[in-house]
């Protein structure tokens, strides 16, 4: 027995086999408690957790907020992979016979069930992620909303008639693909996940996905929900590992897309394997996004945006706003304010209601984060606050915890502005001009997302179109409704999640032209 207990709250229980959720289903409460010791079994498959059929060395997973081993999660050999692929391969043609209308009923269906247990499930993604609980909730809701705004459109996935001359028509049908293979994120573990299965299973396809191996826990458990749901066993099965499984995944002959949340040489990696297959590839990947605060900005919404744009998921998000250009003729007042702020944010207990600031993922990430701050200060720049591990009291005093962090006197060259951080760094950059603040906001490798604030709405809207990014905010930050379009332009990826844009990239389609005429062939034909 390790130390401690784990307790999985709203996990499952068995019934017929067959593996439901917990919670409100059917009017009953069902709670099935897991130690650690217990540890899993860990796989989706065909509709039930499962062992790997051969398994490999464990992989020990930490639970951020602590420091302590969460669970130990058994690595997916080949074989696992292809065993998960043929469950989806076997059940494709009877998912994607049913009318877009029957599976959209059943993502409602899922959509309700995490609704009913939302609580529960949020506290799980906090003890895969240390996020504190106020954003796991709205992780979570908002995966209840991709579900139920998928289940919507899934009916409305038709095709298209067009008229010819002389009476002739095409059909233009639209088909789902397959087998998906999905590898996801750590920083929102279910949010992800739902991201690329909902649209994907709403099209007909099915799918395999593998979660980081840093957050194993609630993907699985989305696995029960959609099993709860109706969803017929074996259109969406789950896979752990580290990278090895997940090119397992990737290059899988039977997989026919390949949807992926990461880092940029991963995705590289992804790529290069949907290359060598000739697969459709989606990438979601990193970003070094700007906020351009003009001095006719409102000045306490910016300070609002910019905290959310920086220390949101402890600055574990892609799309965080980590260069911060201020006009120079409110820079002091703006970094003033800033500091104060972020001097307020609670570092804390990640299930504590008052927390604000939860734990890295794990110490080398911390580690790592750190040395950007480090950089910074040898390169020139100043730290205003935060940048230090703050150690908390207990049984969170194994965490990695860092306090936010504001560094001023940045120049564009510099390693904290160039490179993605991915934790609480916030760099702030001083500017005169409108083009000056367009150019230097452009001035990078990514592309996934940047802001504008700004009363002036002529200039909020010129100056969004031309930032170079998938997703521009004016006078907000870090906001995705899930009926909008959502990916990065240059290093920041491919394709989009989200929105009906979606639906181009689960589905292909097939022309059937009609002749309703004599084949006019020309002089080919002599009789």
């Amino acid at each position: 027995m390790l130390p401690g207990t784990c307790i999985y709250i709203s996990v499952l229980f068995n019934l017929k086999g067959k593996t439901k959720m917990a919670g409100n289903l059917g009017g009953r409460t069902f709670i099935r408690r897991f130690s650690r010791s217990l540890g899993g079994p860990w796989n989706y498959v065909g509709g039930q957790r499962c062992e790997p059929c051969l398994t490999l060395p464990s992989m020990k997973v930490t639970e951020p907020a602590t420091g302590n081993t969460l669970c130990e999660v058994p690595v997916s050999s080949q074989e696992e992979v292809d065993r998960a692929v043929a469950s989806a391969k076997g059940v494709f043609p009877s998912w994607s016979k049913l009318s877009g209308r029957e599976r959209g009923q059943k993502l409602m269906e899922a959509c309700r069930i995490i609704r009913d247990n939302l609580e529960d499930i949020s506290k799980l993604e906090v003890q895969d992620t240390g996020k504190p609980i106020w954003e796991a909730r709205v992780d979570i809701a908002s995966c209840a909303d991709a579900l139920e705004y998928y289940g919507g459109v899934a009916a409305a996935v038709v095709g298209q008639h067009v008229a010819l001359p002389g009476g002739s028509f095409a059909m233009v049908q639209r088909e789902p693909l397959g087998v998906i293979g999905g590898v996801g994120a750590w920083n929102f573990p279910m949010q992800t996940c739902v991201w690329k299965v909902a649209p994907a299973l709403a099209c007909g396809n099915t799918f395999v996905y593998k979660p980081s191996q840093f957050t194993p826990v609630t993907a699985v458990t989305l696995g029960e929900i959609l099993t709860s749901a109706g969803v017929p066993d074996g259109v969406f099965n789950v896979v752990q590992g580290e990278g090895e499984t997940g090119a397992r995944l990737c290059n899988h002959p039977d997989v026919a897309k390949l949807t992926f949340t990461g880092s940029v040489p991963t995705g590289t990696k992804v790529m290069t394997a949907g290359a060598k297959g000739i697969k459709s590839v989606t990438l979601e990947l990193g970003g070094k996004s700007p906020i351009v605060i003009f001095e006719d900005a409102d000045m306490k919404n910016a300070i609002k945006a910019t905290l959310m744009a920086n220390f949101l998921s402890q600055g574990q998000v892609c799309s965080n706003g980590t260069r911060v250009f201020v006009q120079r003729s409110i820079a002091d007042e703006f970094i003033q304010q800033l500091v104060s702020a972020t001097q307020k944010l609670k570092i804390g207990d990640p299930l504590a209601e008052d927390t604000t600031v939860g734990a890295t993922i794990h110490e080398d990430h911390a580690k790592k984060v750190l040395s950007y701050i480090a950089s910074a200060k040898e390169e020139g720049a100043s730290v205003l606050c935060g940048g230090e591990r703050v150690m908390l009291p207990g049984k969170l005093s194994g965490g990695w915890y860092l306090s936010p962090a504001v560094v001023v006197d940045c120049k564009d060259n510099m390693k904290v502005v160039q490179e993605e951080v991915f934790g609480s760094v916030a760099s702030v950059l001083v500017f005169d001009s409108e083009e000056e603040a367009v150019r230097r906001a452009n001035d990078t490798n990514f592309g996934l997302a940047g802001a504008v604030f700004t009363k002036d709405i002529q200039r909020g809207h010129r100056v969004a179109n031309a930032i170079e990014a998938g997703t521009v905010w004016i006078n907000t930050y870090n906001l995705y409704p899930t009926e909008v379009p959502f990916g990065g332009y240059k290093h920041s990826g491919i394709g989009r999640e989200n929105g009906l844009a979606v639906i181009d990239f689960f589905t292909q389609t097939r022309t059937v032209y009609v002749e309703m005429g004599d084949v006019d062939c020309g002089p080919l034909y002599q009789e």
